[in-house]
């Protein structure tokens, strides 16, 4: 078959890194790569011929111009004219197919040729906009996804790009979304804000096409995900002994958005791993320092959910070993990237682009392909044993906890003690309890199930007594996180009964 040619134009000067990036992913991408054939003027050797002859002669041979438009209209021709916008005439009047990536910002900061060219790009085609490469990656991805898909070259699309059958966008939880958005707005400055209504923000993500969205849609903001997914479910389990042996300690499967999955995954890891109570003398708030790094437990769980085959009847497992946690996905690295990569600075390349960018948006991720190296390093730096990476028939990350390897004793095969506090729990505090018993709760979600006001004197006895007492625990590191949440510590069902 021959390859797919992309002539790819801009200013030069202002695109440099994109340029080149975006023609490096898409040779090396393992689906892209198997059909599109990139050109940018850089790589062109030098030749008689003039640079105009040049680069009309490419936007001819080539099947898709795909323009970067920015601040700077470029060089301008005697008439006035720069390349860009000579390559879009041409291959327009050529009738190629052309995509349109237009960079955002004020209109101050955009050259008024620049704007105008715009401007007459936008009446004649569907053009999308980003804020960084990795947003821009994620477009061009699911734009010649989509162009495969129309043309037949593909019949089935990856899975986080296809459009589903029969889902709606009435299954779409609009409060998910507009969580997400206050999220993404405080996280990377998403232009957006929850009055643009949920359409428009699915568009901005590539999510939504001609009124039918797509897989990673209903993942991340579907009313019930696993309605049309069963087994994009996270479980979650806690072991006795150093291998995967009943009885269990504690088991449970979390279902929902990919967003309250990982919260969960990471909830029920923070609960039952040991834990330091800080000390007060600086602060009245109480922060806690974990025999884990959470960041490193987070991305771990992140990346599992972010990177697994959806197309695998298999789960997501999180295994919680005396010695170690294992989290455990159904995928493979991406081709050319191997294991022992992971625990250096690597390119990024997620295999589900289209999911991983509303999860970036939203904090969850980095888009540096170093957030396994930094596991390293945190691990290191808290005297743990470097983290394992393997790849097999699943993908596993492996954490190693202070605990002897080759011990399998530990607090958690002994039984849940009974607690013995300064104080007796009141109604409230039990309601506290009971209520993060199952997953994490944020304050302000705690102190409207109490119907009593959120302040420091309500956190002090409803919360910060609590995590004192070893029955309830943040998930994260400092308590004025605005991320913080809260979970009752493992084995305080009993403790929620026996402390009177």
């Amino acid at each position: 078959m021959r390859p797919i040619r992309i002539f790819i134009s801009s200013v030069q000067r202002e695109f440099a890194r994109e340029r080149a990036s975006l023609a490096e992913y898409i040779r090396t991408d393992a689906l892209l790569g198997k059909f599109f054939e990139v050109f940018i003027f850089e790589d062109m050797p030098a030749k008689s011929q003039s640079a105009v002859q040049v680069y009309l002669g490419e936007v001819e041979q080539a099947d898709i111009y795909l323009a970067l438009l920015g601040a700077d209209y470029g060089y301008e021709d005697a008439e006035g004219i720069s390349p860009t916008e000579r390559e879009f005439d041409w291959a327009t009047e050529l009738h190629k197919d052309r995509l349109i990536f237009i960079r955002r910002m004020d209109k101050d900061a955009r050259n008024t040729k620049e704007a105008t060219f715009i401007k007459k790009a936008e009446q004649c085609v569907v053009r999308k906009s980003f804020d960084d490469y990795e947003e821009l990656r994620a477009a061009v991805y699911a734009s010649l996804v989509r162009y495969l898909e129309e043309n037949e070259y593909l019949r089935l699309l990856p899975f986080d790009a296809t459009l589903h059958p029969t889902a709606t966008i009435n299954d779409i939880d609009e409060e998910k979304v507009d969580a997400f958005v206050e999220r993404a707005r405080k996280k990377r400055a998403f232009p957006l804000s929850k009055d643009a209504g949920v359409e428009r923000v699915l568009k901005s993500l590539n999510l939504t096409d001609n009124g039918k969205i797509t897989n990673a849609a209903l993942l991340l903001f579907g009313k019930e995900p696993q309605r049309f997914f069963p087994t994009s479910e996270v479980k979650c389990v806690q072991f006795y002994t150093n291998t995967i042996s009943k009885p269990l300690a504690s088991y449970q499967v979390f279902q929902g958005s990919l967003f309250e999955m990982i919260d969960n995954a990471v909830s029920f890891v923070m609960s039952h791993i040991d834990a330091r109570v800080g000390e007060r003398d600086k602060s009245a708030e109480v922060d806690i320092d974990f025999e884990l790094p959470v960041k490193s437990v987070t991305e771990s769980i992140v990346n599992s959910v972010c990177h697994r085959d959806y197309t695998s009847n298999g789960s997501v497992q999180v295994m919680l070993f005396p010695n170690r946690l294992e989290v455990w996905n159904p995928g493979r690295l991406p081709f050319g990237i191997t294991a022992a990569q992971l625990s250096l600075p690597h390119v990024s390349i997620p295999a589900n682009p289209v999911l991983a960018h509303p999860l970036y948006l939203a904090g969850y991720i980095e888009r540096l392909g170093t957030g396994t190296s930094d596991m390293v390093d945190e691990c290191l730096a808290m005297g743990l044993r470097v983290p394992e990476f393997i790849q097999d028939s699943n993908f596993r990350t492996i954490l190693w906890r202070k605990n002897d390897p080759t011990s399998t004793k530990n607090d958690l095969t002994s039984t849940p003690k009974k607690r013995t506090l300064d104080f007796k729990l009141n109604k409230k505090q039990r309601m506290v309890l009971e209520y993060c018993s199952t997953s994490a709760k944020s304050s302000n979600e705690i102190f409207e199930h109490l119907g009593i006001y959120n302040n420091s004197r309500s956190r002090e006895k409803y919360i910060n007594q609590l995590i004192l007492a070893d029955l309830l625990r943040p998930t994260k590191q400092k308590i004025n996180d605005p991320d913080q949440k809260y979970i009752t510590t493992a084995g305080n069902g009993n403790a929620i009964e026996d402390i009177d």
